[in-house]
C-alpha cells in the first residue's frame, strides 16, 4: 500500500526542507522508526508546519490534569466523529501505547460510549464531542458537569483546546486526503 500517495498536494523531499523542519522530522523518525505522513504532508507549507506542531506540542506534551492517554482519547473520539481516518488510525495507535490498553483504544475509536472507560472519562469525551460537533450549544451547565467529575477549569480548557485543535487537524487531513502510515496499524498491539 505504500505506493499510494500520502497527500493530494505536493509532498516535499526531506532534503529540500528548511533545517529546523528536517531536524524535527528526523527526530520523530529516530523515535518511531518511520516518518508519520502528517509531517511530510504539512511540510508542504513550512510556516504552517511550525505553527501546527508548536500548538500540538503545547497541548499534547505538557503536564496537565489530563493524562496523555486521556488527551489521545479526545483526539480519537472526536476524529471518528469528524470522519478523519488519518487521526483515528494514527492517534488510535498512540492511545494504545499511552493507555497500555489496546482493547480500550479500539473501543474509543469505534464508540467511546460503549468503551471500558471511567464515568469521568465518559463525561470528558461527551464534552469534547459536544464542542467538536455543536460548539454553539456549549454552556455553563456543561462545565459544571465536568467540575462535578473533578475536572478543574484548566482541565476543561485542555479538553476544549484538544478537541478544537484536532477539529482543525481533521479538516486538514481530509483536505489533503492524508493517508495513514501502514506502520500505525500494528503499534501498541
Amino acid at each position: 500500500m505504500a505506493d499510494k500517495p500520502i497527500s493530494r498536494f505536493p509532498v516535499p523531499e526531506l532534503a529540500a526542507l528548511p533545517g529546523d523542519i528536517q531536524e524535527r522530522i528526523i527526530a520523530v523518525q529516530e523515535k518511531s522508526g518511520f516518518i508519520p505522513n502528517v509531517f511530510l504532508t504539512l511540510a508542504h507549507r513550512p510556516d504552517e508546519f511550525r505553527a501546527f506542531f508548536a500548538y500540538h506540542d503545547a497541548l499534547m506534551e505538557k503536564d496537565s490534569g489530563l493524562t496523555k492517554a486521556e488527551r489521545e482519547m479526545i483526539v480519537v473520539a472526536t476524529s471518528n466523529a469528524n470522519s478523519c481516518q488519518y487521526c483515528v488510525v494514527a492517534h488510535g495507535a498512540i492511545l494504545r501505547i499511552r493507555a497500555k490498553a489496546p482493547l480500550v483504544a479500539d473501543q474509543v475509536a469505534v464508540n467511546y460510549r460503549k468503551a471500558d472507560i471511567t464515568e469521568r472519562q465518559t463525561a470528558m469525551l461527551d464534552f469534547a464531542m459536544k464542542l467538536s460537533q455543536d460548539s454553539g450549544s456549549v454552556g455553563e451547565s456543561d462545565l459544571e458537569t465536568l467540575r462535578g467529575h473533578g475536572f478543574s477549569d484548566e482541565d476543561i480548557w485542555d479538553i476544549g483546546a484538544v478537541a478544537a485543535f484536532f477539529a482543525m487537524s481533521n479538516r486538514l487531513a481530509n483536505l489533503t486526503s492524508m493517508r495513514p502510515n501502514d506502520e500505525f496499524y500494528n503499534l501498541g498491539r
